[in-house]
């Protein structure tokens, strides 16, 4: 039986699934991922939130790769693996989808925004760090090219990309959300994660511990394939669309 057929037949045993997503599955719509050679890391360092907090120069940085996209998150299209997701969400087999990823692409495949637990935030859009009132970038950027540094209208607290930036706390609601789905499922799917993200990476652990079955698939090994059920090391996209032909969705 193939890798397809084996996975069909795993999602369709399934009561339950947990849909994890990390960087893997955005790569094919031309989002560059964080670590490998050529990632965005590798091209400039991240800013750490005590650093946006403490610094106004940092702050204008980081609205500097906002509006110059400098980090490739926002402006792509979904793929067929994120188009796949949307279609078994549908079908009512899919629990939540639970993402490393800040690109608002399943939502924009068409998964319910209530469906996609974002785990480390969304770039999308912004928050103040104070008082939570959402702000649409595009509307910020005439404060920005005007010199301003982009403070909260409201509460003057500071305004930031709603992503959760390293050293900034993981947002308590979404991880309690991930952990109940994690109890919930009898299939975690991974698809495009690399695993070595904590705490966000201890999700698929945590339902495989609940007894749900572990599938991951991943273009490279990751750490936690020794305890999966299945490990497929391939292209996301083509893969799942066989998946869905199995399924005969």
């Amino acid at each position: 039986m193939s890798g397809a057929a084996t996975l069909a037949h795993m999602i369709d045993a399934a009561t339950r699934v947990m849909v994890f997503t990390g960087a893997g599955i955005s790569t094919e719509s031309g989002i560059p991922d964080f670590r490998s050679p050529g990632g965005i890391w590798s091209q400039m360092a991240p800013i750490y939130f005590q650093d946006f907090v403490a610094s106004r120069d940092q702050r204008r940085e980081a609205w500097t790769r906002v509006f110059n996209r400098s980090a490739g998150w926002t402006g792509a299209s979904p793929n067929a693996g994120h188009a796949a997701i949307a279609k078994l969400v549908a079908t009512g087999k899919v629990g939540a989808v639970v993402t490393q990823n800040v690109d608002n692409l399943h939502q924009d495949s068409g998964v319910p925004p209530d469906q996609v637990i974002e785990v480390h935030g969304n770039a999308t859009y912004a928050r103040c760090l104070n008082c939570g009132k959402r702000y649409e970038i595009e509307k910020l950027k005439p404060r920005w090219e005007a010199g301003e540094d982009l403070t909260c209208v409201f509460c003057t607290g500071l305004i930031k990309t709603a992503t959760i930036s390293f050293g900034q706390a993981m947002p308590e609601d979404k991880m309690e959300r991930a952990a109940e789905e994690a109890l919930l499922c009898d299939l975690c799917l991974v698809l495009g994660s690399s695993l070595v993200v904590y705490p966000a990476a201890g999700i698929p652990l945590e339902a495989k511990r609940n007894g749900a079955k572990l599938v991951i698939v991943n273009r490279e090994p990751t750490d936690q394939d020794a305890y999966a059920d299945m490990v497929l090391n391939t292209e996301i996209g083509p893969l799942m669309n066989d998946v869905l032909e199995q399924l005969g969705t």
